[in-house]
Parts: C-alpha cells; sequence; structure tokens
C-alpha cells in the first residue's frame, strides 16, 4: 500500500499545479513569494510522500491562521544566542514551517563549524510534518533530528486528562545507493491529523488508535476527534512524548502542554516550540564510508525474510519514498474534501484554483 487507503472521492493533481496555487493562496494572506513558496513545499512535500495529515488539507486551517487567527504573515525568525553548537531561536510568531526551516538551517550551519548544532525554537507556531526539516540536513552529509510539541491530546500513563501532546520525532539518515532512511513519527497510534484523513474518506480507524471522551475504545473516526488519542508502546509512548516536548519547549520558552492551548479552543499564537539537531558525519567518520556502511545495514534487512502476512520487509521512509515516486508521476491522490476547502480558501481570496478540478 502506498500512502494511505485510497477514498471512494479521491481525485488526483498534478504536483506542480497544486504547488502554483497554494502558493498563491499564501501570497494572498499577504505573505511574501519566498515564505509562500516554502510553505507550500512543505504541504505538497508531505502529500507527495503520502502524509496527507500533513499535507494541503491543512491549506484552510492556514489561511485562518495568517488571516487573523494569530500568525503573522510578515513573521522573520531570529537567532536570539549562538554559544557554540547551541542556537536559541525566536520564530516571530512566523508559520512554524518558516520558524523550523530557519532553525535547522542555522542548526547545519553550526554543523558545520562544529561538528554538531542544535537549534531550539520559540515564538512560532504549527510546522506540519517533521521530516521535512531532519531531511533538509541530507544534502550536507548530516543526520537530521527534529521534534516539536503539540497541542494536548493523550493522557499519561494511567491517566485520564488531556495533558500530553503526540510531540513527533523524526530522524534522517543519510545513504550512498540507496534511499535515505527517514522516519517520522508520533508517540501516539495515530495523529488527529490522520484522523481528520480517515473521516474525510468515509473509513473506519484501526483498533488501537483512539478512544472516546470516557476512555473506551473506537473506530469512529467522528467520535475520536473529541477523544483521547493512545499512546504506541504503553508506558514507553508517553514517556518519549514527555520528553519530545520538553526538548521542544523549556529550552525555548515555548509553552508545554495545556499551556499552549487545546483542541477545542485551538492553540495560542505564537506559544510552540521545536527542537532542531543536524550531525555533521563528517566529524567521526568520512561520509563515503558512513553512507556505504548504511547501504549495507539497508540490504541486509531488505534481504531478511518477510514475517507471515507480510509481502516484504519495510524500511523507515521506504513507503513514503515510493509514494513520491508514483505521486509524481501519475498526481497525488486528494480527497474531494481537502480540494473542496482548497478551492473554497481560493475564491474567498481571488485565487484562480481551476487547475485543481
Amino acid at each position: 500500500m502506498v500512502g494511505y487507503p485510497k477514498g471512494a472521492g479521491d481525485c488526483a493533481v498534478a504536483p506542480g499545479a497544486l504547488t502554483d496555487v497554494v502558493v498563491a493562496i499564501f501570497r494572498a494572506c499577504g505573505m511574501g513569494a519566498g515564505d509562500a513558496a516554502l510553505l507550500a513545499d512543505t504541504m505538497v512535500t508531505a502529500d507527495l510522500r503520502g502524509v496527507h495529515s500533513h499535507g494541503c488539507l491543512r491549506v484552510p486551517d492556514y489561511v485562518a491562521k495568517l488571516s487573523g487567527g494569530g500568525a503573522d504573515a510578515r513573521g522573520r525568525p531570529r537567532v536570539l544566542s549562538a554559544r557554540g553548537a547551541a542556537v536559541v531561536v525566536d520564530g516571530g510568531n512566523a508559520m512554524g514551517q518558516i520558524a523550523a526551516a530557519f532553525a535547522i538551517d542555522r542548526a547545519i550551519e553550526r554543523a558545520a563549524q562544529v561538528q554538531v548544532g542544535v537549534a531550539a525554537v520559540g515564538g512560532s507556531n504549527h510546522c506540519g510534518a517533521m521530516d521535512y526539516y531532519a531531511m533538509r540536513a541530507l544534502p550536507h552529509d548530516m543526520i537530521g533530528i527534529a521534534t516539536t510539541n503539540a497541542l494536548p491530546t493523550m493522557a499519561p500513563w494511567g491517566g485520564r486528562d488531556k495533558i500530553l501532546g503526540i510531540n513527533p520525532l523524526a530522524i534522517a539518515v543519510p545513504a550512498g545507493a540507496e534511499a535515505p532512511l527517514v522516519i517520522d513519527t508520533a508517540f501516539s497510534a495515530s495523529s488527529h491529523g490522520k484522523i481528520r484523513v480517515f473521516r474525510q474518506k468515509g473509513l473506519a480507524l484501526p483498533e488501537g488508535w483512539a478512544s472516546d471522551a470516557e476512555g473506551r475504545p473506537t473506530t469512529d473516526p467522528s467520535v475520536a476527534a473529541d477523544g483521547l488519542l493512545q499512546p504506541i508502546g504503553g508506558y514507553k509512548g508517553t514517556g518519549f512524548a514527555l520528553m519530545m516536548g520538553i526538548l521542544s519547549t523549556v529550552l525555548s520558552g515555548a509553552a508545554f502542554g495545556t499551556r499552549l492551548g487545546s483542541m477545542a479552543t485551538g492553540p495560542k499564537p505564537g506559544r510552540d516550540g521545536h527542537f532542531l539537531m543536524a550531525i555533521n558525519i563528517a566529524g567521526f567518520v568520512p561520509p563515503a564510508t558512513f553512507k556505504a556502511e548504511v547501504d549495507g545495514i539497508i540490504r541486509e534487512l531488505r534481504a531478511s525474510r518477510p514475517a507471515p502476512g507480510h509481502e516484504r520487509v519495510m524500511l523507515p521512509g521506504e513507503r513514503e519514498h515510493e509514494a513520491a515516486e508514483a505521486y509524481a508521476r501519475d498526481g497525488i491522490p486528494l480527497s474531494a474534501e481537502t480540494i473542496a476547502g482548497i478551492t473554497a480558501a481560493a475564491q474567498r481570496l481571488g485565487v484562480d484554483s481551476t487547475a485543481l478540478t
């Protein structure tokens, strides 16, 4: 399976046409050309990789943020301090994608000088899929690491109150002849974005993803939207979510847990935090040696025997890589609701979106 299960109303959209429309929408919201292009690229890249939960279904949400919803369309991230490997960034209440990309680029610059660069970001907003920022390190022969806080949707282990975000972690590792290894995972079995996609497609959730507001398991995405997300690995999932939340907020003065807001009221503008790291492979071993070794690891894993019920062994990022190749060729399958949301936003802003239909 490439990406999400196909819904009955899905329509294939050319990535270039989608990008042009989304860039124009964000330009109409007051963003500069470069920032609008970067924000659109993060979203279309997510859709290309089959991660529709962080793709263009969020266009109406982001338009609302930029049109009086608290985010500054012209916000500029800036470095507050830089000491050795450590950089602290104020996101300037910009869209989180602008702040996170700025921060990982500063981390890459530091890693080029002192082998490791770490950026803690405050004053930001929702930044989308984390693998986008981790993968920015790959062309520099670096390992990229990215995490962020998120609105509280999980209870701490043994509890029933929404205090913890799913606080995802992404790691991107370069390879040589093989595709890079990339993992981007929340510490819940799902995310609210994925639940939205399943609801749009009229699909039941897999068991174990969510419970209703009273803690009873549910596969109904409409019920799950107001309930609790379930952690991966039991107490291990909530433990990792806690630690990612601390890295993403306490180092930069951003808002942890309920201080960020709630799913009911939305996030407080400019209170998101992120944590990004770049590791310069050349500071440890020659990059060619490292990437050849990673190639060998990939091939050994891929050659191992599949378990019953599995056609083959799958590696981190492999499904997303295959989705990107297929969707670049055949078009990105977007739900009718996602296309309608983009089209409605475009019409309100006077943007031509006929290329999507």
